[in-house]
């Protein structure tokens, strides 16, 4: 039973220290409450049930951590409240909230121009494409053409020379007809 007495003194001077300690002191009325569960220990103790004895030792430790932790964010938010201006803060957050809407939607308009443009860029590859395959059968064409043209040429040529040729042959047979009928005569 006197382990447990010393057991409990140990935890009710750390948890002194610990409500000593600066960043963390809990308020007046925390001090009061921990009073009253450590005296509660101290008749805990004396029943002399050890299981129940660990449990409210746990408990206990639980309050003082808790009771530390509230009472450090009691105090970091007596100091933030009066430093941070809500409103404000409000106001600062629709502010950018605004400013991103307005970036979100210049950016769509800027991803629909530039899709818009992306969409006429290819019909014109596509159009060029056609364009190419049309241009391909037209130059083909064209060369038929060239090459049924430089034919033709050559038989006009040809045919001159004939022409010429014919012509030729016909004054001589006139030359020959008037001197076969001078001689008969």
């Amino acid at each position: 039973m006197s382990s447990l007495f010393t057991r409990s003194k140990e935890i009710s001077r750390n948890r002194k220290s610990q409500s000593d300690s600066p960043p963390s002191s809990p308020s007046p009325t925390a001090k009061n409450f921990r009073h009253d569960r450590t005296s509660r220990l101290d008749s805990a103790s004396s029943a002399g049930d050890d299981s129940s004895t660990d449990r409210l030792l746990s408990r206990i430790s639980s309050y003082t951590r808790r009771e530390n932790r509230l009472a450090s964010l009691g105090k970091g938010d007596e100091d933030s409240s009066s430093s941070k201006d809500y409103k404000k803060l409000y106001e600062d957050a629709l502010s950018e909230n605004e400013k991103l809407k307005n970036k979100l939607q210049e950016n769509k308009q800027e991803l629909s121009k530039i899709r818009g443009q992306l969409d006429r860029a290819s019909q014109k590859q596509d159009r060029t494409s056609e364009k190419s395959t049309v241009l391909e059968s037209e130059k083909k064409e064209k060369r038929a053409l060239e090459k049924k043209v430089s034919d033709m040429e050559e038989e006009l040529k040809v045919l001159s020379d004939l022409k010429s040729d014919n012509q030729r042959l016909k004054d001589e047979n006139g030359a020959l007809i008037r001197v076969i009928s001078k001689l008969s005569k």
